[in-house]
C-alpha cells in the first residue's frame, strides 16, 4: 500500500481540460480531496469559477473552450519548466474544439513533445492489474500498418523498458502484441508481424531488452495480469486501451512517456453528455494527481524513498 511521503509536498499543476466537459468539476474535486492534499499542494490551471464557466456552454465543442484549454496548457508547461510546480496533471481536451481553434494538436501527447522538444513520446496507461505502451495513437486503422516501421517499434520498445524502472520496475519483461490476428500466423494473416514486428524485437534484444513477441493480441494482455509482463506494447489506440479500461477504468492513469517533465491524465474524455450535472467521478484525477506527486518525489530524492511506492 501507499504511503504518504514524510518530506515537503510538492506542488502539481492541474489543467482543467475543455471547460465545456466535466474537467474544471473532476479538478476542483480531486484537488480538495483528502487523498490529494495529504500528498500534493495542487494547483488549479484553467476556468473553473462558476463565473469563468459561464462563458462557456456546457457539454458544446466550441473554438473558445478550445483555445482556453490550450492556454492553461502552456501556462501550466511553463510553470513545470521553470520548476515552480513538480509535475503536470491534465484534464481532458476536446480534439474536435483544438480543431476548431485551429490546432494542429489531435490531444496532449503530441502537444507536449511539441512544446518540450521531445523528440521520442508515447503514450502509457499505468495501471495495477496491467500497463499498456501505444505504438501508434490518434490514427485511422488503415493507417497503423502504414505507420507501424520497425524503426518506430524499436523506439517504443526501447522508450518503454528505459522508463519502467522509475515506475518501480527496475528490468522491465515488455510483451509485444502482434498487429494481426494470431500474429499473423506465420504470414497467412498477414506480413507485418513477420517483417516489421519480429526484426524489431529482435534488434531490441540484441540490445539487452527483456522483449517478447509479437504476441497473439488475444492472450498477451492476459499473461501480462498473470504476471508473464510489465508492460505490454500495443499496435494501436483500441487494441491496448480496451483491456486496461475493462480492468481498471477510472483508476488507471494516462502518462506520457519520453518527456523532460512528469505528466499524467485521466483516463477518459470530455463527456460532455454530464459536464456541470454533479455527477462526474474524480476518482482517475484522484490516481493521476497521486501518481504525479509520487513520481515528484522519487525524482527528487535518488534512487526509491523507503516511504513511497508507486
Amino acid at each position: 500500500m501507499s504511503r504518504t511521503p514524510t518530506g515537503p509536498r510538492p506542488r502539481i499543476a492541474i489543467t482543467v481540460g475543455d471547460p465545456a466537459g466535466i474537467g474544471p468539476e473532476i479538478a476542483i474535486a480531486a484537488a480538495d480531496s483528502r487523498e490529494v492534499r495529504a500528498i500534493c499542494e495542487p494547483v488549479l490551471y484553467g476556468p473553473h469559477s462558476s463565473a469563468a464557466l459561464d462563458g462557456f456552454a456546457a457539454g458544446q465543442v466550441s473554438a473558445a473552450s478550445g483555445q482556453a484549454a490550450y492556454d492553461a496548457i502552456l501556462a501550466a508547461v511553463a510553470d513545470v519548466q521553470a520548476g515552480r510546480v513538480a509535475a503536470l496533471v491534465t484534464g481532458p481536451v476536446h480534439k474536435e474544439a483544438f480543431a476548431a481553434c485551429g490546432l494542429p494538436w489531435k490531444g496532449h501527447t503530441d502537444l507536449l513533445g511539441h512544446l518540450t522538444g521531445s523528440a521520442q513520446v508515447a503514450m502509457m496507461f499505468y495501471s495495477e492489474p496491467l500497463r499498456v505502451v501505444l505504438a501508434t495513437v490518434h490514427v485511422p486503422l488503415r493507417e497503423v500498418p502504414r505507420l507501424l516501421t520497425q524503426a518506430l517499434v524499436e523506439d517504443i520498445i526501447t522508450l518503454t523498458a528505459r522508463s519502467l524502472p522509475e515506475f518501480g520496475y527496475d528490468t522491465p519483461r515488455v510483451g509485444l502484441a502482434g498487429l494481426n490476428p494470431h500474429a499473423g500466423e506465420h504470414g497467412l494473416m498477414g506480413h507485418e508481424d513477420d517483417d516489421v514486428l519480429r526484426p524489431a524485437v529482435a534488434a531490441c534484444r540484441a540490445r539487452g531488452i527483456d522483449v517478447q513477441g509479437p504476441l497473439p493480441g488475444d492472450t498477451v494482455f492476459l499473461k501480462a495480469t498473470r504476471g508473464a509482463f510489465d508492460v505490454v506494447v500495443a499496435c494501436y489506440h483500441d487494441q491496448g486501451l480496451i483491456p486496461v479500461k475493462l480492468l481498471a477504468f477510472g483508476q488507471s492513469v494516462n502518462v506520457t512517456l519520453g518527456l523532460p517533465i512528469i505528466r499524467t491524465s485521466v483516463d477518459h474524455g470530455t463527456a460532455f453528455d454530464i459536464a456541470r450535472q454533479g455527477t462526474a467521478d474524480a476518482s482517475s484525477m484522484v490516481s493521476a494527481i497521486t501518481l504525479a506527486a509520487r513520481l515528484a518525489a522519487r525524482r527528487a530524492i535518488p534512487g526509491s524513498s523507503p516511504d513511497i511506492t508507486i
